[in-house]
């Protein structure tokens, strides 16, 4: 395969483009993409066109949405976040990296990518090259864990149970956490419970916030994290919680809320409502200077590095990248047998 980029048109419009190739300069890397997972949050949101940047414009000064000046942006080429590469070339100053050795990192859905040599990791010894395309959405999931501030002991809710929830409750769990999933897909909660569920709901046919609340000795949930981007789920998450408790927003939510009532339990129970986003600040301002994003990403890592969480499993389908628009298709449609897509270069 030359060097192409996965681009995107317009809604539902998408294509494998070729690009040209770019120079080498001092403190990069060029890296040879093996595998690209694709999102089934953030893409989605670009591929349906229901993403905020799509239409507004994101200010880096005042940290605010604002009316987007020029048209919408498209085409959209390279976004993807979740990519395992060989570097193939390396620039004469850069000494702790060679050609040959496997990194993941992020540059998007493309053959080939000149990134700082800083902006790649090394695989661990040993680890399944595939289990790197994880490392952003575990990213995501840890994040999401550290913001609910957890302790042994505590009963959490993980609302949706894709693959960034099936990482939490991982993760929730190797905390301590006494965890009931959340989803209306009866093989992603029976994927729950392998992962360290202790309960799982079916939120299709019962109230999540009932079952918190009966396994919790009336109190409701600790601690509730929403993962799925939908705001019914967010409000039962809040119905689920104990007084004073608090509710991670985890998902990407998209438009105006519908189904989110703030005046009911939110309002007469003091849930304390914080959102986690994987890029920026620490999760809690009492882990800023310490949980990075580096350090959260690479904890994940070493987390698979010693068999503490295998994300493998989640991998449901991999495609030749020629097929992304078959790809991305399949997501859209929402089936529940499809969690994680990867792109093979």
């Amino acid at each position: 395969m030359g060097n192409w980029v996965v681009s995107l048109a317009g809604p539902r419009r998408i294509s494998l483009e070729p690009c040209p190739a770019d120079p080498l300069g001092p403190g990069q890397v060029r890296v040879r993409t093996c595998w690209s997972g694709i999102s089934a949050g953030t893409e989605l949101t670009l591929y349906r066109g229901s993403n905020p940047r799509l239409t507004k414009q994101w200010d880096d000064a005042t940290r605010m949405f604002v009316p987007r000046q020029n048209p919408t942006p498209y085409p959209v080429a390279g976004f993807g976040y979740e990519e395992v590469g060989e570097i193939v070339e390396v620039a004469p100053d850069v000494p702790d990296r060679h050609p040959g050795q496997l990194v993941w990192g992020i540059w998007g859905h493309r053959a080939e990518a000149v990134v700082p040599a800083g902006a790649v990791s090394p695989l661990p010894s040993g680890v399944d090259p595939l289990t790197a395309v994880f490392a952003r959405p575990g990213a995501i999931a840890l994040t999401a864990v550290l913001a609910g501030d957890l302790h042994l002991g505590d009963w959490v809710g993980i609302f949706g149970q894709g693959v960034i929830g099936l990482l939490a409750t991982r993760l929730a769990a190797l905390s301590g956490a006494r965890v009931v999933a959340v989803d209306r897909v009866p093989a992603r909660l029976e994927a729950a419970a392998r992962f360290g569920a202790r309960l799982t709901v079916d939120a299709a046919v019962a109230s999540a916030a009932t079952v918190l609340r009966a396994a919790a000795d009336g109190r409701g949930a600790d601690v509730c994290v929403e993962l799925s981007g939908s705001y019914p789920a967010l409000h039962e998450a809040i119905r689920a919680t104990a007084p004073g408790g608090r509710v991670v927003a985890a998902g990407f939510y998209q438009g105006y809320a519908s189904g989110l009532a703030l005046g009911e339990e939110f309002h007469h129970n003091r849930i304390q409502l914080v959102a986690a986003q994987v890029s920026g600040a620490a999760p809690l301002p009492g882990l800023a200077g310490r949980w990075t994003g580096t350090r959260i990403a690479h904890t994940f890592m070493d987390l698979v590095a010693e068999g503490s969480v295998d994300p493998l499993p989640l991998v449901s389908h991999v495609v030749d990248a020629g097929a992304v628009a078959d790809a991305l298709t399949l997501l859209d449609r929402g089936d529940g047998d499809v969690l994680q897509v990867v792109l093979r270069f």
